[in-house]
């Protein structure tokens, strides 16, 4: 399954994304995993969480995230949940890219068992039909 949650600069996407994080944590049966742009959330999750700096492995298009989705699964099959802040700035790519990459979480995430969620910078009301379905 997969989560998106859009709203513009400002929004509380990132609080958000930090309650679900925590909440994912205290129900999952699994490792939970949350990538990051630059290290910001580090004292706003729990210790238990997985933090992944996206910079720091030099993930910068949609098929370098997908290979490291890839490979963190590969690596472990007990992770549950997967978070991703701030998509389009991990990605470097706008929202055609990031649609095709949303597609392609969610395909990844009903064949492993993962639920993914991330969050993206944009309007709402401006999002696509196929983007419109992971809101």
């Amino acid at each position: 399954m997969i989560h998106v949650i859009m709203g513009l600069k400002g929004s509380g996407k990132t609080k958000k994304l930090i309650d679900n994080i925590n909440a994912a944590v205290a129900q999952a049966h699994g490792d939970v995993v949350c990538i990051e742009y630059g290290k910001k959330l580090t004292y706003d999750v729990t210790y238990k969480v997985r933090l992944v700096d996206s910079q720091e492995y030099g993930i910068s298009t949609p098929d370098m995230l997908k290979g490291f989705l890839s490979g963190l699964h590969a690596g472990n099959f007990d992770i549950t949940n997967v978070f991703i802040d701030n998509l389009y700035k991990t990605i470097g790519s706008d929202e055609a890219a990031g649609e095709e990459f949303v597609a392609w979480c969610a395909k990844f995430a009903a064949d492993n068992d993962m639920e993914i969620t991330m969050t993206i910078s944009a309007d709402p009301a401006a999002a696509s039909e196929a983007m419109k379905q992971y809101l």
